[in-house]
């Protein structure tokens, strides 16, 4: 499979070159392992996943780590998160060496306590999502992002049944005693065919038998390995009631048209759920640009109790905001910006600026969809997502 260059390549070097750590997270296949060999191919490597390479971490870290040639990629850190508190001793005996140490793992939350109690001011942190449409033309809504998807696409079934199975295997059961998985599988399902709605847990919980206790705990399994986004209403001081509740989405379009059975793009556009799965894809393709530029998550939706709802609400820049629509359709009308501009009047104290996306066409540059909103593709996102003051 040959290499596509990442946006995040120049961030890793300049990271490698100021800290002695890098700490690289991100979901299972989103190309972690193969970035980091691209750019150090000369340093050595270590799977932290093997039994026999973790029962010589437990059984004695320090002969372990005095075994290794510097740089080292130890990958899946997160199986051997005892070993952070002797690299930073190490790290510390030697703190005007960069560029020894480069960490992955596929379970952020639990690696990022690890890095706050042992590493903190010694590593950087980054985050490498699947493919986004900037970095391979390929990556599409059908599709998705991961990158062995788009090398072998005739194969996805069966490459997404796989991942789920070992998705479930690993990380499930690393992070929780699952003891159903079945029942997990379901829920799976069933959240895909929420996806771009308000999250309800008891909605969820209902037809799965399980607690909302319980809900809310595998849903936190699912953020914590990338494999969701909740995205936050956005709140301003309109002197109405607001929706309180966050999105839900799935990281990866690919993932979530796998697990609502949808086998073509065809039957994708013909889907009761295209709309979603679009927005959802857009979603992921903000979140990426913004992960991709070295900047925080930034991504937010608006919807009131009169029916005002704009799909996202995006910070592009100091008290400014980008109000866009996503509309599955290769037609956009002017109608459709109506909920963007509302808001966009109703907010003072940001500038703003309103857009519709919707799939590509041949003439799907920027347009004028009304005075003051653009109609855009997605390779036009970029331009969206820049600040007029740069």
């Amino acid at each position: 499979m040959r290499f596509t260059p990442r946006l995040l390549e120049q961030p890793l070097r300049r990271a490698a070159r100021q800290f002695a750590a890098v700490i690289l997270t991100g979901p299972r296949r989103s190309g972690k392992t193969t970035l980091c060999q691209h750019l150090y191919p000369r340093a050595a490597y270590v799977l932290l996943e093997d039994p026999d390479v973790v029962a010589r971490v437990r059984a004695d870290p320090r002969a372990f780590l005095d075994s290794l040639r510097l740089p080292v990629i130890l990958d899946e850190i997160q199986n051997a998160p005892e070993l952070l508190n002797y690299i930073r001793t190490r790290i510390d005996r030697a703190p005007s060496r960069k560029g020894d140490w480069f960490l992955t793992g596929s379970q952020e939350a639990p690696l990022m306590r690890g890095v706050t109690e042992s590493m903190a001011g010694r590593a950087a942190v980054l985050q490498l999502l699947p493919l986004s449409h900037r970095e391979d033309a390929r990556v599409s809504w059908f599709y998705g992002g991961f990158p062995e998807v788009l090398a072998r696409p005739h194969g996805a079934p069966l490459w997404f049944q796989s991942y789920l199975q070992t998705y479930l295997e690993r990380d499930v059961r690393a992070l929780a005693a699952i003891r159903d998985l079945a029942t997990f599988r379901r829920f799976l399902s069933l959240l895909a065919s929420r996806t771009g709605q308000i999250l309800n847990k008891t909605d969820i919980a209902a037809p799965l038998g399980v607690s909302v206790p319980t809900v809310s705990q595998w849903l936190s399994i699912l953020e914590v390995t990338a494999q969701i986004l909740l995205v936050q209403p956005f709140f301003e001081n309109f002197g109405k009631r607001l929706t309180k509740s966050p999105k839900l989405y799935f990281l990866d379009s690919g993932l979530v048209c796998h697990l609502l059975g949808i086998e073509t793009a065809a039957s994708l556009a013909r889907s009761p759920f295209s709309g979603a799965v679009f927005e959802g894809f857009i979603a992921s393709e903000i979140v990426k640009a913004q992960v991709n530029a070295g900047k925080r998550r930034e991504l937010y939706f608006f919807r009131d109790e009169q029916g005002l709802e704009v799909d996202f609400v995006v910070p592009t820049g100091p008290a400014e905001l980008l109000l866009l629509e996503a509309k599955a359709t290769r037609t956009l009308r002017p109608e459709m910006a109506a909920p963007a501009e509302r808001l966009a009047r109703a907010i003072k104290r940001y500038k703003t600026h309103t857009a519709v996306i919707g799939l590509a066409s041949r003439d799907s540059d920027f347009s004028a969809l009304h005075p003051g909103t653009r109609a855009a593709s997605l390779k036009n996102l970029p331009a969206l997502l820049a600040s007029s003051k740069r």
